[in-house]
């Protein structure tokens, strides 16, 4: 799986990349049919507390699973991303099973 992480507007640490990549990672036991994850991080209303704004975009063979969190850190967000991806996932591969 190609995995891409944008920063907007800060430069992301290597850690916070590497948290990224083994928690996507993790989204391919649920499906062999992930080609690329688009992960965009932005810092929203600086002055608030929860401001760390996490979006991942997985691309699979005939469609795009999307998740979308806002958390007190990004690997917060991280993480409520995730878990909203592996309900999409089991939910993809049911209706591609169906099929």
């Amino acid at each position: 799986m190609d995995i891409k992480i944008q920063a907007l507007h800060f430069d992301a640490a290597d850690k916070l990349r590497e948290f990224i990549q083994k928690k996507v990672t993790k989204l391919e036991k649920y499906s062999d049919d992930i080609l690329s994850a688009d992960i965009i991080l932005k810092v929203v209303k600086p002055e608030s507390s929860n401001n760390k704004d996490a979006s991942i975009k997985l691309n699979v063979k005939s469609d795009e699973l999307y998740a979308n969190k806002t958390a007190e850190s990004f690997e917060e967000a991280i993480d409520l991303c995730v878990e909203a991806l592996e309900k999409q996932l089991i939910k993809y591969k049911e209706k591609v099973q169906s099929k």
